[in-house]
């Protein structure tokens, strides 16, 4: 079969830093295949060529491909088969349908199927070479957005919420059954647990994934300007309102709004939220106008609701419509047992985020974190594992790259015969080696893989000694 040439230019696919777009050719005429082949290659595209639909329907199974092109008419398994399996195998692909003049509704009927184009024979190679870059874009967009979900869920998912404790089993569980719905939630903890982390991934594993999520601070606001804030408001309404401004339910319409430190909502604000809560419309401030809303309401506080309402600050009624589920996030002090699973995750963190090289954490700094109260939870832990990341220049977390809030390094006592020398002569090595396990175990909480790395032997070489000496 004849290709028409075109005597218009054409430029190399933009294909960044990444590897090159690949696709696969399907033709009954290998001649013709070849010559489209050669077109692609001759810019930059990395081809392989399938003279059968069989042929071609066996290397998507086998392989992944940005691009498929494909004659719409083939002996065995033809190109709307074709579109067909590379919709199942390959979501993320764009599949360009090669035809005659004759069989133009059928590609027609391709387009309806999902396919990105097609084409007419004899081919231009310049327009071939044009309707691949675009395919190519496109699939290289999906792919892109594809990752930048996956970055969400890692960040804002289930696995960000991190820790093994029973206290965060429980929390993850009581998330992943609430998470689909559409209740109101009160998130309820000490500053620094991560309410609005947790927020994220309720939204983020929500029907609502795909709409805004928008948080707002009550704590940080006046009175009017949190009004302004929540509902919005039209030119004129006060002052400084040079213009019509869209509020957050309005910004969050189709998705979830998260109040953080909602105790400290003034009272008459919290009138406004709950009409708003019971009709789902709000009005801008200085306008007469209901606009209708549909919003999942998420708050945080760490005050204890019940005693303000006891002393007038926060409205019974509002309470209730704000934790149809609530969740309480325990302290760090709680779950101590996961500060060594929390300052690995935060240390390959941080690592990624400065572009450093960072092998670990000495026994000693690991201690003095663990030793650690932790009044500011979560947070004060991120942030003293990022200023030790920042500041090292070995490679090696140690007591030298603690900041000062942590006072200075940890010392043994003399007068504790557990971490004294003078207190372990005389005492068999096996009696040592079951101290120092013991010791080991209480300093990380339980946590035999923390142990295990601090002790310098294997885990299962551990579990061994804990058996043997009945720890």
């Amino acid at each position: 079969m004849i290709v028409g040439m075109s005597q218009s230019p054409t430029k190399s696919p933009d294909q960044g830093s990444g590897p090159p777009i690949e696709v696969l050719i399907i033709d009954n005429d290998e001649s013709h295949a070849e010559v489209v082949r050669e077109s692609l290659e001759r810019v930059g595209y990395s081809c392989r060529v399938a003279t059968s639909g069989r042929q071609g329907a066996r290397m998507i199974e086998e392989r992944p491909y940005d691009v498929v092109i494909t004659d719409l008419v083939m002996n065995d398994i033809d190109g709307l088969g074709i579109l067909a399996r590379a919709k199942k195998e390959l979501p993320l692909a764009e599949v360009i349908v090669v035809t005659g003049h004759g069989t133009v509704p059928s590609a027609v009927a391709a387009m309806q199927q999902g396919a990105f184009n097609y084409l007419l024979k004899p081919l231009d190679l310049g327009q071939l070479r044009a309707v691949v870059q675009r395919a190519a874009e496109s699939a290289r967009l999906r792919q892109a957005n594809v990752d930048l979900q996956r970055r969400l869920d890692e960040r804002f998912g289930f696995e960000g919420v991190v820790g093994d404790s029973p206290q965060m089993r429980d929390v993850i569980e009581k998330l992943k059954r609430i998470a689909p719905t559409n209740a109101s939630v009160l998130i309820q903890g000490e500053t620094g647990t991560g309410k609005e982390l947790v927020a994220q991934a309720i939204h983020q594993n929500s029907p609502r994934k795909n709409k805004p999520f928008v948080a707002l601070n009550c704590a940080a606001l006046s009175e009017n300007i949190l009004e302004s804030e929540l509902f919005g408001h039209v030119k004129g309404a006060f002052t400084d309102a040079s213009s019509d401004r869209v509020g957050k339910f309005e910004y969050a319409h189709g998705g979830t709004l998260f109040l953080d430190e909602v105790g400290d909502m003034p009272l008459v604000t919290q009138i406004k939220l709950l009409r708003v809560l019971e009709n789902g419309e709000i009005t801008r401030v200085g306008s007469n106008e209901p606009i209708k809303v549909n919003v999942r309401i998420l708050s945080a506080t760490n005050r204890n609701l019940e005693d303000s309402i006891a002393s007038g600050t926060f409205r019974s009624d509002l309470y209730h419509r704000l934790k149809v589920v609530t969740i309480r996030l325990p302290s760090l002090r709680e779950r101590s047992q996961d500060v060594p699973i929390l300052i690995d995750h935060f240390i390959r963190l941080f690592a990624r985020k400065h572009a450093k090289q960072i092998k670990g954490m000495s026994p000693a700094a690991r201690r003095k974190l663990l030793a650690f109260d932790w009044p500011g939870n979560v947070r004060q832990l991120r942030n003293v594992v990022e200023s030790m990341v920042v500041v090292d220049y070995d490679g090696l977390l140690d007591l030298d790259d603690l900041p000062e809030e942590l006072g200075e390094p940890v010392e043994p006592s003399p007068e504790s015969p557990s971490q004294s020398l003078a207190g372990l002569v005389g005492k068999s090595l096996e009696e040592i080696e079951r101290l120092f396990i013991a010791e080991t175990l209480r300093a990380t909480g339980g946590n035999r893989e923390e142990a295990a790395k601090m002790l310098g032997i294997g885990e299962r070489t551990l579990y061994r000694k804990i058996k043997e000496y009945q720890l």
